[in-house]
């Protein structure tokens, strides 16, 4: 579901927002350093409870705000209002969904699926393990309800197996209880991560192939451990490797998505403008796979559309927006650079931000 009413106070350099957003596409254009990521960062809080710009939510309070406050409304037959409150003093995020306090932000996200197409996106080619490993679980989280309870699970097994292999004397009794357990969970997560993108990568292969042609492209899953050993053996027999390092070295924990051109990595071969567009098809991907599977769709945050890409690839890229129903927002310093790339047309609400204010054009 779209978001009818977005609202933000005490965020950055932003003065108070209040916008009704088109349900499709919503571009937002201003200079630089006139706060365009700031909107698009006050709605991934919204969404995440987080910032996709600092560790820490209280970096993003303006400097005279006591707290930031991102409220947006879900439209639909029972309109859904959802509220995210950070103070400046204290160290608890405060969350609303349809008027009831939530603990969990698991229970916002799965409200409000979301997408960010940034700068920092290139971490899916050119990062560690760890953006991919969320990038995969992002999906998984959203196509099966039973994803967390496990995922939560399988960390749990993890954290105890590793305070044991820090410990002076090993307490080999205790950790063979947590080694399986963690085999147990994490055996389990892995079926759930590789039944996810094999219906994936069929999807992803699809869309790319609309923005960019990349003979040679493969994206495939390592699961943390050898494909041919099960979990627990693995775990049994690096019991005295792993206590040397302190940590467990092979497992769920240690996923990865691999992408390659041939024989060498991709973040090797490909240019800035390819690996946007293949970053780009992984995202779009997973906004149409959860629709395909749930019939629900994501929100995309995308900043800076132009940037990169050529007048041929914008065009292929917008292209693939129009035909998408779910809700955009994305940001231009020009707007003549978006102006031309649209094929029909198109369901779009323009707002202009200048020093902060935001403001329909």
């Amino acid at each position: 579901m779209p978001l009818d009413q977005f609202r933000c106070t005490g965020l950055r350099n932003l003065a108070p927002i209040d916008i009704t957003p088109s349900d499709h596409i919503n571009l937002i254009t201003g200079a630089n350093g006139s706060g365009k990521t700031s909107v698009l960062e006050g709605l991934h809080i919204l969404g995440m409870a987080r910032s996709f710009r600092t560790h820490q939510l209280k970096h993003a309070i303006h400097h005279e705000a006591d707290g930031l406050t991102v409220f947006g409304r879900l439209a639909g037959t029972v309109p859904v209002p959802l509220g995210v409150r950070r103070q400046r003093s204290g160290d608890g995020v405060e969350l609303r969904v349809a008027g009831e306090r939530v603990d969990r932000i698991a229970t916002l996200a799965e409200k409000l699926p979301m997408q960010v197409i940034n700068p920092d996106a290139f971490r899916l080619i050119e990062g560690a393990p760890a953006s991919r490993r969320e990038f995969l679980d992002w999906g998984v989280f959203h196509v099966n309800s039973e994803f967390f309870d496990l995922w939560r699970a399988t960390r749990r097994a993890l954290k105890h197996r590793n305070a044991l292999l820090r410990h002076d004397r090993m307490d080999r009794q205790a950790i063979a209880v947590w080694s399986a357990e963690l085999a147990r969970w994490g055996q389990r997560l892995d079926q759930m991560r590789q039944e996810y993108i094999q219906a994936f990568r069929p999807v992803f292969e699809r869309i790319l192939a609309e923005l960019v042609d990349l003979p040679g492209l493969q994206l495939r899953y390592y699961r943390g451990w050898d494909k041919a050993r099960p979990l627990d053996d693995v775990l049994s027999q690096g019991i005295d490797t792993d206590r040397q390092m302190g940590f467990t070295q092979q497992g769920p924990q240690r996923a990865d998505l691999r992408l390659r051109v041939g024989k060498y990595p991709a973040a090797q071969v490909l240019s800035r403008g390819q690996q946007k567009l293949v970053v780009s098809a992984m995202k779009l991907a997973q906004g149409h796979w959860l629709e395909e599977a749930t019939g629900r769709q994501c929100i995309y945050l995308i900043d800076d559309l132009a940037a990169e890409l050529d007048e041929t690839h914008r065009q292929a890229f917008c292209g693939l927006l129009e035909q998408m129903t779910c809700q955009i927002f994305l940001t231009g310093i020009d707007r003549h650079l978006l102006d031309d790339v649209w094929r029909g047309p198109t369901d779009m609400a323009h707002f202009h931000i200048s020093d902060g204010r935001l403001t329909a054009a």
